[in-house]
């Protein structure tokens, strides 16, 4: 991947066995299940079955996880799926781990993933869903050129209540 998927001391890289036992913690924080539409605990069995796998071939696979890596410390994941070659469109999602959230961090990986599906893949645009009250996600995506341009009204159901959620889009 080159110096496209680097900037300083940040490095999007692909998933390594390695990354079993902080994936399984990333996977299972249920303060994160909204977001990810999770609804029960991953085993790291099928996390680690997962990570023999994670080298497929987006074209094949449709998806792309890559670890956010900062000092050669895992801090996130960043990830493009539901990619479609045709369209020339694939979604982002994006979670950096609580110590190293607002410093700067999702926001460089934000944009070299977005350089990445536009140089690499071939892309013409990204999209981003984002629930109303997500205010810091809000600002991320905005601040890397994300425009909102729809709203599913109570869209997510969460603890008893139902929340909007926005559709953005880039166009590179």
């Amino acid at each position: 991947m080159g110096q496209l998927l680097k900037h300083k001391e940040l490095i999007l890289r692909a998933l390594e066995p390695s990354d079993l036992e902080w994936l399984y913690q990333i996977e299972n924080d249920t303060s994160l299940w909204t977001v990810s539409d999770t609804y029960k605990p991953y085993s790291k069995d099928l996390l680690a079955r997962y990570l023999e796998n994670a080298h497929q071939d987006i074209y094949t696979a449709k998806q792309l996880r890559l670890v956010i890596e900062w000092s050669a410390q895992a801090i996130g994941l960043i990830d493009l799926f539901d990619f479609n070659p045709k369209h020339k469109r694939a979604s982002v999602g994006i979670v950096v781990a609580a110590a190293y959230r607002s410093k700067g961090f999702a926001k460089r990986a934000l944009n070299l993933i977005v350089a990445y599906a536009k140089d690499t893949l071939d892309c013409h645009q990204i999209v981003a869903t984002i629930t109303e009250d997500n205010s810091k996600s809000i600002r991320l995506f905005e601040s890397a050129g994300f425009k909102r341009t729809g709203v599913r009204e109570d869209w997510v159901f969460e603890k008893g209540v139902y929340k909007g959620e926005y559709f953005y889009q880039r166009i590179l």
